[in-house]
C-alpha cells in the first residue's frame, strides 16, 4: 500500500462510497474511505481486545510506503464498537481500499495494491425521512426515568443514562452522503462519522492519541440554546452553576480519569465550562496526558468504554439497569467510533447524535439523558428531544 500527497481541496465526502460511506471528519479535516480491503467483526466482552489483536497482526504483516507520515496516513482502519458486552450487534474494524484524508493544508490518498479508479463525485439528492417513536414511547421513557430515580434514591447507584429511540422506513438509498454533508455543515465542530451504516455527528471525544499525547473531552450536563443573546448567556451560566448538572458531570470526569490512570501520566483536567453547539449547551471538561510507552489508541478505547457519560456510575450497576429499563439493544449507539493507524495513533468519539441505516432503508436513531436523584422526567424527555434534533433535521430535509 502507498500513501502520497493529493492535489485536491474540495469536500472530502465527495470521495466516499455513496451507498456505504466511511468517514470521520471535523471542521473540513479527517479521512474518508472507499471500498473494503479487509475487515474483522467480533462480539462479546472481549470484542475490543480481539479487534486490537487482529489489527496488530495486520500491521505487522503489511508493507507500507508512506510519503506523508501524518496521523491517519499509511495503514489505517475505521471502527465502530457495540455499546454492550451482550449486544447482538457486531463490532467492526474496516480497512478501505482507498482512503483520502486531510490535515491542515495537506491532503493525501492511500491505495492498497494500487487501488482501483476512484474519482470524487457530488452526493445525489436524498429524500426526507420522518422519524417517529420506536420501541420506547415518550410516555414509556418518562416512566423509565421515574423507575431509575427510585433505584438511585435507594442508594443503588449515583447515575444512569437512559436512551430512547426514533425510527423510520425510507427504502433503499443509493447515496447516503447527502445526510452526512448536512450534518457536517450544520455541526462543523463535532465529529461527523459513518461506518457500517452508522452515521451521525458526535460532540464527545472518547480519546485522541497523537505522537504520545492523549486527550479526551468529557460532556455531561445539557441546556437548550435560545435565540436571544441574554437568555442564551443565562442558560449557559445556569448550566455551569447547576448542582444537579455539576454532580452528573463530576461522575463522568472521574470515570475517565480512573480509566486513564494505568495508561497515561501527567494527566490534567480543565475546570468544567459551557460548550456551545448550534442546538444546545453542554457542560464540558478537557482531559490531557502523556501516553505510557507501548500503549495504543485501541487499548485506551477498551479501557475507557463505557464512560459514566453514556452508562452511569457505578458502571456495572448502571449497565444492568439500562438492560432492564431500555426495551432495545443499543447496538453501536453510545459505543466508540473512529479510526486507528499502524503507529497506534487515532481519534475516537462516542457514537452520539446518530442513526443506523440498514440496507433495506430502515432508520433507527437514539438519544439519552443522564438520570440522577433529582431528575424530572419531563425535563429529561425534553433533553432527548434536543439531542435528537441534529438527526431529525438532517434526515428530514430533501435534496
Amino acid at each position: 500500500m502507498r500513501t502520497e500527497r493529493l492535489d485536491y481541496d474540495g469536500p472530502l465526502l465527495d470521495w466516499a462510497e455513496p451507498e456505504h460511506p466511511l468517514a470521520f471528519l471535523r471542521g473540513g479535516e479527517g479521512i474518508v474511505g472507499f471500498g473494503e480491503r479487509a475487515s474483522f467483526r467480533h462480539e462479546g466482552p472481549d470484542r475490543i481486545a480481539d479487534l486490537a489483536r487482529w489489527w496488530r497482526d495486520l500491521c505487522d504483516a503489511a508493507e507500507v510506503h508512506d510519503e506523508v507520515n501524518l496521523p491517519g496516513t499509511g495503514l489505517t482502519a475505521f471502527g465502530s464498537f457495540a455499546f454492550s458486552d451482550t449486544s447482538a450487534s457486531a463490532s467492526v474494524l474496516t480497512v478501505p481500499s482507498v482512503i483520502v484524508g486531510r490535515r491542515g493544508d495537506v491532503t493525501w490518498i492511500t491505495r492498497f495494491d494500487g487501488g482501483f479508479p476512484v474519482e470524487p463525485s457530488t452526493p445525489w439528492p436524498t429524500r426526507p425521512a420522518s422519524l417517529v417513536p420506536g420501541a420506547m414511547t415518550p410516555e414509556q421513557y418518562e416512566a423509565a426515568v421515574l423507575a431509575a430515580r427510585q433505584h438511585i434514591r435507594a442508594g443503588e447507584l449515583g447515575k444512569v443514562v437512559l436512551a430512547r429511540d426514533l425510527v423510520a422506513d425510507i427504502g433503499w438509498v443509493a447515496d447516503k452522503r447527502g445526510w452526512l454533508a448536512r450534518l457536517a455543515t450544520a455541526y462543523p465542530d463535532t465529529f461527523t462519522f459513518a461506518h457500517s451504516g452508522l452515521m451521525g455527528s458526535s460532540p464527545e471525544t472518547l480519546v485522541r492519541v497523537s505522537g504520545g499525547d492523549v486527550s479526551a473531552r468529557v460532556l455531561a450536563g445539557t441546556a437548550r440554546r435560545w435565540p436571544y443573546d441574554a437568555t442564551d448567556v443565562h442558560a449557559a451560566s445556569s448550566l455551569a452553576n447547576s448542582a444537579k448538572d455539576r454532580g452528573e458531570h463530576d461522575h463522568a470526569v472521574r470515570s475517565v480519569l480512573d480509566a486513564l490512570a494505568p495508561h497515561a501520566t501527567d494527566v490534567t483536567t480543565s475546570d468544567p465550562y459551557p460548550l456551545r453547539l448550534p442546538n444546545l449547551w453542554h457542560l464540558a471538561s478537557d482531559v490531557r496526558g502523556t501516553l505510557v510507552p507501548g500503549r495504543t489508541a485501541l487499548e485506551l478505547v477498551g479501557a475507557l468504554h463505557p464512560t459514566a457519560a453514556v452508562a452511569g456510575t457505578p458502571t456495572d450497576v448502571a449497565l444492568d439497569l439500562i438492560a432492564e429499563l431500555e426495551p432495545f439493544d443499543r447496538g453501536r449507539y453510545a459505543g466508540p467510533v473512529g479510526w486507528v493507524d499502524a503507529a497506534g495513533d487515532g481519534e475516537w468519539a462516542i457514537a452520539l447524535r446518530c442513526a443506523l441505516i440498514d440496507d433495506d432503508g430502515h432508520i433507527t436513531a437514539w438519544a439519552g439523558a443522564g438520570i440522577v436523584a433529582d431528575s424530572d422526567p419531563a425535563k429529561e424527555l425534553a433533553e432527548t428531544e434536543l439531542k435528537f434534533r441534529p438527526i431529525v433535521e438532517a434526515f428530514g430535509q430533501a435534496g
